[in-house]
């Protein structure tokens, strides 16, 4: 341990002698003698480079995720990124772009994320979209506080199928924004808008499209919603969905917000990941993160700036809409490669071998006997609920000896004791299935059989 020390003892003299101290143990005299550690570290002896390396490798081998066949989803799907994505997303010039603050140097980046913007607005419907956020759920933080802010209201109406680690999210920021957050509860795995028909006033109300269970939810209910109580539309939609089903905008969204790890980026055991972001005309102002726009240079060749940054580095910290300080600039980019790959008709097949492959998984869990659908028939689409009849965390460890990663068990999302999305026997007996184009139907057979010998 000491070798990795950066100091010297004479760095150390050299700084007490300028702080007017004689030893450490003066200097952390301000810490309480209770919080501090009077013995050694419990740390081993330190090994040879060749000897940790070599015990790195035995652990990461032991990790069998990459084998195990995935029917696990829950907001990270294994979709299938073509190689085409992998070889231009890879360039040199793209993994070690930096920053645009200089667009005259940087009009390679500014024009790929303007791509990226345009296709993102194509997608939700709606005309502005940002050059990314973070993630999916600090994106639905962003929509919620320009809701917020253009209404004038604290209150959000937020339901049950946004997934549960998004709500979580927003919950954090909220106690520091002053939100007051209002979950709406699910009935048969769609909203039930008419539970807090009273009082009305709400900045914001929040709707997932499809909802975290899968579940295909009519936004025309949650839009009645936001008119009754005031508020704007801010929906978290599933991009890949959105290759079959009416854009956000069409339903009249004000804000959509997504996750774009579906296009391009591997499950890399949770990130990072892409926060997509598209707003209405009307609160263009208030958009969090960077702004690309295309315009003309003096000699009228077509240039690419950053349009608008309102945050608080760049305007006046009253003024300023959100402290977002960044963008997924290369995730962002690789997205845009595979959504310009697939195009109109190719995200639509890609949905649509989705849809089919889940339909014909949930068709053959459902044959087994105890297996219930859990959000009775509603509609589903990528992904789908079943309620079991052993714990759900029992039914995972059998099926990953099996060499299949069955779902996601649901009492690992809401707890044990559920939430408004389900009660407390639904979660520990629920399990959450998600089917990608990458499946196949043999893969499937095998899933469904290992499924049910598991069960037995």
């Amino acid at each position: 341990m000491p070798d990795y020390l950066p100091h010297t003892d004479e760095d150390i003299a050299r700084m007490l002698e300028f702080l007017g101290l004689r030893s450490l143990e003066e200097l952390f005299d301000a810490v309480p003698a209770a919080v501090r550690l009077t013995r050694e570290l419990a740390l081993d002896e330190g090994r040879p480079e060749p000897d940790v390396l070599a015990r790195a490798r035995a652990r990461a081998g032991a990790n069998r995720a990459a084998e195990l066949v995935c029917f696990a989803g829950a907001g990270a799907y294994d979709h299938e990124v073509p190689p085409v994505v992998r070889a231009l997303a890879s360039r040199s010039e793209f993994v070690t772009a930096y920053t645009p603050y200089q667009a005259e140097v940087a009009q390679g980046g500014l024009q790929a994320i303007f791509e990226f913007q345009t296709m993102v607005s194509r997608l939700f419907g709606l005309p502005i979209a940002n050059a990314s956020l973070y993630d999916g759920a600090t994106a639905l933080v962003e929509a919620v506080n320009l809701a917020v802010g253009a209404a004038g209201h604290q209150r959000v109406l937020v339901s049950c199928g946004v997934h549960p680690h998004w709500r979580a999210v927003l919950g954090t920021f909220a106690a520091g924004t002053g939100h007051e957050l209002v979950e709406v509860p699910l009935v048969a795995g769609r909203t039930d808008w008419d539970a807090v028909a009273e009082p009305s006033g709400a900045g914001a109300v929040v709707a997932a499209y499809p909802n975290y269970l899968g579940c295909l939810e009519d936004l025309g209910a949650a839009r009645s919603a936001a008119d009754h109580h005031g508020g704007l539309l801010a929906v978290a939609a599933d991009p890949v969905a959105l290759g079959v089903l009416k854009s956000p905008g069409e339903w009249g969204a004000d804000v959509a917000v997504g996750e774009g790890q579906p296009f391009g980026s591997p499950l890399a055991f949770g990130g990072p990941y892409l926060g997509l972001f598209a707003c209405a005309a009307a609160h263009v102002r208030r958009l969090p993160g960077r702004l690309v726009g295309e315009t003309r240079d003096a000699d009228g060749t077509v240039a690419y700036v950053t349009t608008l940054r309102a945050r608080e580095q760049d305007i006046r910290r009253e003024e300023a809409t959100s402290n977002v300080c960044t963008n997924q600039t290369l995730i962002a980019l690789t997205a845009a490669i595979q959504l310009g790959w697939l195009g109109t008709a190719g995200l639509a097949e890609l949905a649509t071998r989705c849809a089919r492959a889940a339909d014909y998984c949930r068709r053959g869990l459902l044959g087994l006997e105890g297996v219930e659908p859990l959000t009775a028939h509603t509609p589903t689409l990528r992904e789908f609920a079943v309620a079991l009849p052993v714990p759900a965390a029992l039914l995972q460890a059998r099926l990953a000896e099996e060499g299949f990663l069955a779902g996601v068990a649901l009492d690992q999302l809401v707890g044990e004791d559920g939430d408004g999305s389900m009660g407390a026997a639904a979660a520990r007996r629920g399990l959450l299935v998600a089917v990608t184009e990458r499946r196949t139907r043999e893969e499937i057979d095998r899933f469904v059989a290992a499924f049910d010998k598991a069960l037995r």
